[in-house]
């Protein structure tokens, strides 16, 4: 099947074999690495995407149902010149250890920056609660979402 959607801005064309998900039609066909297969049970978050402006977990989508979609992958939120204030911030609070959940966490911050450009501890913390980090205790990620919602960079 022949699955046609918009990745990171651009218009793809690529073919599916069912049943695949769109986590595998990222990684494998399109090559774009950054979301992570980990439990392939919409658990964990490391494969979060934003599907048509809601944030979802890649591997429980089946490609095929993107068709006609807009999707944003961890790739396609920092602009060209550089880094999205969210991943800048967490870079420069050291919330990035091993960096298998971080490109989900990510996606989820931006996510909630987009709707909420000031977003309270509680609601950072609620974004989230779809990822699970076993590295950092979270301490770090969350004081350095706590740093995007006070500026308005994002």
């Amino acid at each position: 099947m022949i699955v046609e959607l918009t990745v990171n801005g651009v218009p793809v064309t690529a073919r599916v074999t069912n049943p695949g998900s769109l986590l595998d039609l990222l990684r494998d066909e399109l090559g774009l690495p950054g979301s992570k297969n980990a439990c392939e049970q919409g658990e964990c978050g490391s494969c979060s995407v934003i599907l048509d402006g809601e944030l979802v977990c890649s591997c429980l989508v089946m490609a095929a149902d993107a068709a006609g979609s807009s999707v944003t992958t961890v790739e396609g939120v920092s602009p060209d010149d550089g880094l999205h204030p969210v991943q800048e911030a967490m870079h420069h609070a050291g919330a990035v250890q091993c960096g298998f959940c971080t490109p989900g966490i990510v996606v989820a911050a931006v996510d909630l920056f987009a709707r909420n450009a000031h977003p309270s501890s509680n609601e950072i913390k609620d974004a989230l609660a779809g990822n699970i980090c076993r590295c950092t205790g979270y301490g770090a990620i969350i004081r350095a979402l706590e740093g995007v919602g006070a500026t308005d960079e994002h």
